[in-house]
């Protein structure tokens, strides 16, 4: 990583920050099958790697991602459509459980799969330039990649069936109201405002954003009882790391800590 190999999606690396780029500019970065292929390839690796703090998701050219590519698509195709159905979600699920920080950074239209690809992502920062649209409807579909369970998490229950149910185009303020994305930001701010995140999170203690992250995800699933016992377990681990004496050492020092993620 980055691996030479790859065709849709390009992949750098600054110290613990790993960016993923689509990278099919002339479609809109329209997730194909070999780009799910390969996102799902690189998702896996991050998720097993422990020198990778945190996931930057981004777009080529001036869009985020439109979709899926339907290019050539007929009713043909539809005797696969559970088997490509079940690689995309498998796609939604890993980046749901990577265990780092994940930001989309959203520079153009962010549409169907591509906007739940990005509200997939833990944080999300857009252009001004940036549109969204759960398309779905306007092209005889429903709504997939997880959308129907981000969206009223999100937004709502009434917010996500208008979004879901006319398929309009939301520009990026109003996405912002909503609360569809964290921050939206001029073009020329958007990069050193990701930047800015994406160090901050890298220099976080990992175990304990981890820990975090996934407590958050389940909250809406479990009991207050059992997310009480849920974050003693995990304060007691943290308590038990190199990290959080770490933290405990740098504050009584007056200092900032130096993480290792163990």
């Amino acid at each position: 990583m980055p691996d030479p190999h790859f065709e849709a999606i390009r992949v750098a690396r600054t110290g613990g920050v790993v960016t993923i780029t689509l990278d099919r500019p002339e479609r809109k970065n329209a997730l194909s099958h070999g780009m799910v292929e390969e996102l799902t390839e690189v998702l896996t690796a991050v998720t097993d790697d422990s020198d990778a703090r945190v996931m930057v998701v981004t777009g080529a050219g001036d869009a985020f991602c439109s979709g899926a590519d339907l290019t050539g698509l007929t009713g043909e195709d539809a005797a696969n459509g559970l088997a490509h159905m079940r690689q995309i979600h498998r796609l939604a699920s890993l980046l749901h459980e990577v265990p780092q920080p994940t930001i989309a950074r959203i520079n153009g239209v962010a549409a169907g799969a591509g906007l739940n690809l990005a509200l997939g992502c833990d944080l999300t920062v857009a252009s001004t330039e940036a549109r969204f649209s759960q398309i779905f409807a306007r092209r005889g579909l429903s709504t997939d990649f997880g959308g129907a369970w981000l969206l009223p998490r999100l937004i709502g229950l009434h917010r996500a069936k208008e979004l879901a149910l006319f398929g309009e185009v939301v520009p990026a303020a109003e996405a912002e109201r909503l609360g569809l994305v964290n921050r939206v930001v001029p073009p020329g701010e958007l990069d050193a405002v990701v930047d800015e995140w994406a160090a901050r999170l890298a220099a976080g203690p990992p175990i304990a954003l981890t820990q975090t992250k996934r407590m958050l995800n389940r909250s809406f699933e479990t009991s207050w009882e059992a997310q009480l016992e849920a974050e003693s377990t995990a304060q007691a681990y943290n308590f038990s790391t190199r990290d959080t004496a770490e933290a405990m050492r740098a504050f009584f020092e007056k200092r900032t800590p130096e993480f290792g993620g163990h």
